[in-house]
């Protein structure tokens, strides 16, 4: 997809060489879509998370240890919703008893959300550094 800054404006979408008018509306209700998906404190760091350690077996446990300050029943719910929505697996082994969750490759498609945040949040930490210490 390729997306001009002007189209983007007034916009735009420009799909496989068809361009297509996005009203306003159709686009608040597919940006609600994506923050009822992805909303809330947990879901995009535990999407980053998984991401980030893709080679990896990461059980429960170990997810819940390293996501500082998320409890587990939190954690069981978020999982459950991103299961449900296809981003993240989960599979049992049985000996011992363990679930490991991993990231889908669906799950994948919101890595440039994630990057775009993480960028914008270095960008955030910096500005503000910069004025407070002037």
């Amino acid at each position: 997809m390729v997306t001009s800054s002007f189209d983007k404006l007034m916009g735009k979408v420009i799909e496989e060489n068809t361009v297509r008018e996005a009203s306003c509306g159709e686009e608040l209700r597919a940006m609600r879509d994506a923050l009822d998906i992805l909303g809330g404190k947990w879901k995009l760091m535990i999407l980053r998370y998984l991401t980030n350690r893709e080679k990896q077996d990461i059980h429960f446990k170990k997810m819940q240890r390293e996501i500082l300050g998320i409890s587990a029943k939190v954690l069981t719910k978020e999982l459950r919703d991103l299961e449900q929505n296809l981003l993240v697996s989960r599979q049992a082994s049985e000996e011992p008893v363990r679930v490991f969750y991993k990231i889908t490759n669906y799950g994948k498609s919101v890595v440039p959300v994630t990057e775009s945040l993480v960028d914008w949040g270095l960008e955030y930490r910096e500005k503000i550094k910069q004025e407070h210490s002037i």
